[in-house]
């Protein structure tokens, strides 16, 4: 059976690829999303992938999930260090969520060493640039099973 995973994006995510390139890579969204899909349909996977710059929408979405998915791969982008409206809808929905940032945010600026979700996520993956959405799916469907 086919594990259902939602790859959920925060703000300012549809600007990959052109935004900060030496902080964040070339790839655009659609390009982490179309190797994330490649990787997961080969190991028994779908995903349906969301990107809202609004905070209300990611929590909706987070909400919808448990509906159909499995689990979660996020990156909540800078909402990560000020939602705790996120935090709760994580906690809510009782799914796995893996916090997932394409940056390492501890060696960045201050306000970026703190998270609101990632005491209510499963894990967290974060400084391995677009490679970071793997490991946190691998890790995903490992715990799955």
């Amino acid at each position: 059976m086919a594990h259902s995973i939602l790859v959920l994006n925060g703000p300012n995510l549809n600007l990959l690829g052109t935004r900060e390139p030496e902080v964040y890579g070339t790839d655009t969204l659609d390009d982490i999303v179309a190797e994330l899909t490649t990787f997961a349909e080969a190991n028994g996977a779908e995903l349906r992938a969301v990107q809202s710059n609004n905070e209300g929408e990611l929590i909706d979405a987070l909400h919808d999930a448990r509906n159909w998915a499995a689990g979660v791969v996020f990156n909540p982008g800078a909402f990560t260090h000020t939602s705790i409206a996120l935090r709760d809808a994580i906690a809510s929905i009782e799914l796995p969520v893996v916090e997932t940032h394409l940056s390492n945010v501890h060696a960045r600026e201050e306000f970026r060493h703190h998270s609101y979700v990632s005491g209510v996520c499963l894990g967290v993956v974060a400084g391995f640039g677009k490679h970071s959405y793997r490991v946190a799916l691998e890790g995903l469907l490992s715990h799955l099973g």
